[in-house]
């Protein structure tokens, strides 16, 4: 007999060695609003059909958490290309990037062709037949040259070079009837319990709409993201010409000496984008309506700080001459700083930042006029004036960055002429294959460990553990206003995973497997693992992974 513990219920029993979760589940009476999911056994991700031969400690999981959507949404993506393998026989899947609240991807048939608006409605069909059979996902667990031999016969290349380049002994994959897929995750036991979802065309292709995180019973809400979208389709677009459509391709590139090529050309492909950028404002200053305010935002860990330099040059080599604010410095003091329910201070809320007095400056700056700018004592939490004054003489350009600086209350009394708005985002390019896609805030989490760690201010267990804060206070406060810019600026690095490994695997060994954040740290650890290791050597020191990594 083995004891198991249940967070969610705070009951402990004994089962026979060997019961599955999904056994436990009902012995527990876990009772939750939405169904559960997967499960955390030990503060690891593990699927309902995990069976148990130790003492452990779980806790279930609904889709409302971030782990509980992962293994629904994989799950999802097997149910669509079980689906477009019985009504397309031969077509091939790319699920290639997260937007709108769920995945686009490209389905071709045998011809390679498209689908229609017809094949759409029969393909959503078969999904509703597959859900209503609650067929099983069956799991394996081989040794990975097995695998390898089994994927290539079906010609999945791309799981290919993967698990070729992966060094691992074993590999597990799943089969839905009889279609074989392979994921990186857990999945749900059965295609019943994907009942919430949605096909829609979406450009050139599909989207499969995830369900909403507030409400799990609905389809998240659409929301259209046409410059999201464009910046994706660029990323993806110069894989393409590199011959690196997945991480596979790019293991084998770094295999076979060209990772020196790869930094060089992922350096010269953002540095041509600051430049056209930085072109662009200087045609705008030189217009009749000249251009006065470049307002720089992005979520966490986008690289804001180096953008804001690497641009400040390249716009004095267009003769002109930025001088650069925050809206940090004009934060209120900390003693009238807006609070949350539980009375910790909210430090992302629009008010902690003192608007009013802000865009008061921001009119005298751009009317000619000397205004004594504040700086934020970060450590007393008072706001202060130093002696800091700023003017814009002839050729001067005023660059404004912070969370909040395209949000329109901010600037609602400047001319739409006199702004030119600047969203960074990080949004990774390249899957690990063609059906397991890189959630695009793991480069800004693993930027973030990493950072705060070498800069000793905070574990990685603490930078873990404050994530979800910040991503929702992004959602909130950030994200609205990102295809109002006028341009979009990618971050994301083809190889920044390949080198971020040796600086982060060490620290995420330090999160300790008894604390809710070890999940999180596991799965970041196996997710880097499929990388081949690159140095950091020849990463130039203007790189803006520099910021983070430091040197």
């Amino acid at each position: 007999m083995v004891q198991v513990y249940c967070k969610n219920t705070q009951e402990t029993k004994r089962f026979p060695e060997g019961t599955s979760l999904l056994q436990m589940l009902s012995e527990f009476d876990c009772h939750r609003p939405y169904p559960i999911v997967s499960a955390k056994v030990n503060n690891v991700s593990q699927g309902l059909k995990f069976k148990v031969y130790q003492n452990k400690d779980i806790e279930f999981i609904d889709v409302r958490e971030s782990s509980g959507m992962r293994v629904y949404s994989r799950s999802l993506c097997f149910l669509l290309y079980k689906a477009a393998s019985d009504v397309f026989p031969g077509s091939k899947l790319y699920m290639e990037h997260p937007i709108s609240h769920g995945y686009f991807c490209h389905l071709r048939k045998a011809d390679d062709t498209e689908v229609s608006a017809q094949d759409l409605v029969v393909l959503e069909q078969r999904m509703k037949e597959l859900v209503e059979k609650d067929m099983p996902f069956h799991r394996y667990d081989v040794q990975t040259e097995r695998a390898i031999k089994e994927f290539r016969k079906a010609g999945y290349e791309d799981k290919v070079k993967l698990l070729e380049t992966s060094g691992e002994a074993y590999t597990d994959y799943y089969t839905l009837g009889e279609t074989s897929d392979y994921y990186y995750g857990k999945l749900v036991p059965s295609t019943g319990y994907l009942k919430v979802w949605g096909l829609m065309p979406y450009h050139d292709g599909l989207l499969l709409q995830l369900p909403s995180r507030e409400d799990p019973t609905k389809v998240a809400d659409f929301v259209d993201q046409p410059r999201t979208y464009e910046i994706f389709k660029e990323a993806l677009r110069w894989n393409i010409i590199m011959g690196l459509g997945t991480v596979g391709d790019v293991n084998e590139a770094f295999l076979h000496g060209r990772a020196s090529e790869l930094i060089q050309i992922a350096e010269a492909l953002q540095e041509k984008k600051i430049v056209k950028i930085a072109e662009e404002i200087d045609r705008r200053y030189r217009s009749e309506h000249p251009l006065k305010v470049v307002l720089i935002t992005g979520p966490s860990s986008s690289g804001k700080t180096t953008f804001c330099k690497r641009l400040s040059v390249q716009l004095k080599a267009c003769g002109l001459k930025p001088m650069s604010m925050s809206t940090d410095d004009y934060f209120v003091n900390r003693s009238d700083t807006p609070k949350f329910p539980d009375g910790s201070y909210d430090f992302d809320n629009f008010d902690t930042v003192d608007h009013a007095l802000m865009e008061s400056h921001i009119m005298k700056l751009i009317s000619g006029e000397e205004v004594d700018v504040p700086e934020y004592n970060f450590v007393t939490g008072l706001r202060e004036y130093n002696g800091k004054r700023l003017k814009l003489e002839e050729g001067c350009l005023l660059l404004i960055e912070g969370i909040h600086a395209l949000n329109p209350d901010l600037t609602s009394d400047i001319p739409e002429s006199a702004k030119f708005k600047i969203f960074i985002n990080t949004l990774t390019g390249a899957n690990l294959d063609n059906h397991n896609w890189i959630p695009t805030s793991d480069n800004r989490l693993l930027r973030r460990i990493v950072r705060d760690y070498n800069k000793g201010a905070f574990t990685a267990r603490e930078s873990i553990s404050n994530w979800q804060n910040v991503l929702d206070a992004e959602e909130k406060w950030i994200y609205p206003f990102q295809e109002t810019a006028d341009v979009m600026f990618n971050s994301a690095y083809l190889i920044e995973f390949a080198v971020m490994k040796n600086h982060a695997e060490p620290i995420l060994r330090t999160v300790p497997q008894n604390c809710a954040e070890y999940a999180e740290a596991h799965r970041l650890l196996k997710f880097i693992h499929y990388f081949t290791p690159v140095p950091d050597k020849e990463i130039p020191a203007t790189s803006l992974l520099r910021e983070f990594i430091g040197g």
